[in-house]
């Protein structure tokens, strides 16, 4: 296997003269026919050129907010009825800046990527399963507020309830900046629904995030690496679930990744999308070699289990959801569990 990336954004956050300067240099070398005829760069370049045209356009925005505001404070003396219509636009600035703020500490090389996240349930059996699929509901929830389209790739049923691992495929504008910061072990008490003598218990379930990778990064497989098998699909699904051995597993031998997808109608199909998935988790392999410092995923892979855990979600005896890396507190746990985990991302890019 090898693997190569050519060029990088440039740029700093506030740099917007340089960035639009960036983009026109882009536009004008996409504008040559035959540019077209180098896939991968151009792939590459296209990417950049978006990257840079959002934070343009929240350049854009600011100076459209800040003149309207300007005006409300001009005319307000005159009339003071004009105080209910600035507060709103107040507000709608404070979440521009938000914005803008976290888009600041997304500067990784592959943060405005789209990504694959993985849930598994830790030991515990029903009680941990029925957790995962908790968190799998959160995730889902947290893609349609920020509008990413989300798939699911692989899943695995639980023997009673829930789910003991899935893979969902998020599209959408830095959807890996927003989820790696979600990699590690999630803890969850309560009063389980499975335990007849309503005990509190303590189920824990761990998350990984990879990038997905595009055209504009080279990544080598030799198929001598690979065994590919084929199974009948599994859980909920169409018509055509459990009726041909559409579902593929594929493994990487040199390196001991395995990836399944079982989420197409067609063999063929669920093929294509684990080889995406291999491609992705292999680049994601490569990178942790460079920088083991930054090695977030493996360094909860080892136990899923007391004392890893990034997150704990309290509904029992008392509602609170403490991060522990940032120390940030939250007691409306049921919204957190709708997928409102904005602000918890945002503290962990700020402390990162």
């Amino acid at each position: 296997m090898s693997w190569g990336r050519s060029g990088t954004t440039s740029g700093g956050f506030f740099d917007l003269t340089r960035k639009a300067d960036r983009v026109a240099e882009i536009e004008q070398a996409l504008a040559t026919p035959e540019f077209w005829n180098k896939p991968a760069e151009s792939a590459r370049l296209m990417k950049e050129k978006r990257g840079l045209e959002r934070f343009l356009d929240i350049d854009r925005r600011f100076s459209f907010e800040i003149e309207e505001i300007e005006t409300y404070f001009s005319l307000i003396d005159e009339d003071p009825s004009l105080q209910e219509e600035l507060e709103p636009r107040l507000a709608k600035f404070s979440e521009l800046i938000d914005e803008a703020e976290v888009k600041h500490y997304l500067s990784g090389e592959q943060d405005d990527s789209d990504c694959f996240l993985q849930v598994h349930s830790g030991a515990g059996g029903t009680e941990s399963q029925d957790w995962a699929e908790m968190l799998l509901r959160m995730y889902l929830r947290f893609g349609e507020r920020m509008g990413f389209a989300t798939r699911i790739e692989d899943l695995t049923d639980g023997e009673e309830a829930g789910i003991k691992s899935v893979t969902v495929h998020f599209a959408g504008d830095y959807a890996y900046g927003y989820l790696k910061e979600e990699i590690g072990v999630h803890r969850l008490v309560r009063i389980s629904p499975f335990d007849a003598n309503k005990r509190r218990h303590t189920s824990f379930a761990a998350v990984f995030v990879f990038p997905e990778v595009d055209d504009s990064i080279a990544i080598d497989i030799n198929p001598k690496d690979l065994r590919i098998d084929t199974y009948r699909s599994s859980g909920k699904g169409g018509q055509h679930v459990n009726r041909t051995d559409s579902a593929v597993r594929i493994v990487h031998l040199p390196t001991n990744t395995v990836v399944q997808c079982q989420s197409e109608r067609s063999q063929h199909q669920n093929k294509d999308q684990a080889m995406k998935m291999l491609r992705s988790r292999l680049y994601d392999l490569e990178l942790k070699k460079q920088n083991q410092a930054k090695d977030k995923i493996e360094d909860t892979k080892g136990e899923i289990a007391w004392g890893n855990q990034i997150r704990s979600y309290v509904i029992h005896p008392y509602q609170s959801i403490k991060d522990h890396r940032t120390g940030l507190e939250r007691g409306d746990t049921q919204r957190v569990l709708d997928g409102d985990i904005f602000a918890f991302i945002k503290a962990a890019l700020k402390s990162s």
